[in-house]
Parts: structure tokens; sequence; C-alpha cells
């Protein structure tokens, strides 16, 4: 039998592998999660992010909440086989859960962390729980 293009990763011990998303257009860094390999052959054959949620200890559809999905346009692989790029169209240009472009919204300034992104919806307007 074949191998799969999944056996070619370098799984962690806890079977996961650090992905980021990034916007396909601009380039900017949105995210980061994890996957393992259920998430990962989810996420080729919808066409779409998806990750594991380590908190929830389950599959997580990017937006299935939020309705701020990712399109997939690429999966990239790092030449250690232990790190992923998914290259996404962020759809609603809302990647983070407090409301803002990218998780990556703080910037280190004289040794104090400022936000350095505005937040574009509140929270409470994306989440209805």
């Amino acid at each position: 039998m074949a191998q799969s293009w999944l056996d070619e990763l370098k799984w962690n011990t806890d079977g996961l592998l650090p992905v980021i998303a990034q916007d396909a257009s601009s380039g900017r860094v949105l995210m980061q999660a994890w996957v393992n390999a259920e998430a990962l052959a989810a996420a080729q054959k919808e066409g779409r992010a998806v990750y594991w949620s380590r908190s929830r200890s389950k599959l997580w559809r990017k937006g299935e909440e939020s309705g701020h999905i990712q399109k997939l346009s690429g999966i990239y692989l790092d030449c250690d086989a232990d790190c992923l790029i998914y290259g996404v169209e962020q759809i609603g240009g809302i990647a983070c859960h407090t409301g803002r472009q990218s998780c990556f919204y703080r910037k280190l300034v004289d040794n104090e962390w400022q936000e350095a992104e505005p937040v574009l919806k509140e929270p409470g307007d994306i989440y209805f729980k």
C-alpha cells in the first residue's frame, strides 16, 4: 500500500502539528493553531481551514460559530515536515476571536505589549453563546 501524504509529516508526541494561517493575498499572518491528521485531512478535502482545538479536544472548523471562515488556497509544509502554513482567504476580514484582523495584534514597545491593531467588530457581536 502506498504511503499517505499524512504519514510524511513529523507529528509531535500529542499527534499534532502547528499551523500558521496566512492571508494568501497580503501575506499577513493571521493566526497560529494546531492540526491533527483528521483535521488536516478534513481541511484538504473541504477546502477550508480545519484545526484541532486543544481546549475543547475536538475538530474546529474556523468560522463555524463566527461565520469568519478561512477558505484554503494552499497547504504548505516546511523543510523539516513539522510545521504547516494554510494559505487562506479570510471571509469577513476577521481571524481573531477578539474581533481583530489578526491574532498578532500586540507589539512590544519599550518593554511593554501594546495593542497595535483596532477591534473591527466586538466579540459580543460575533459570538452569540
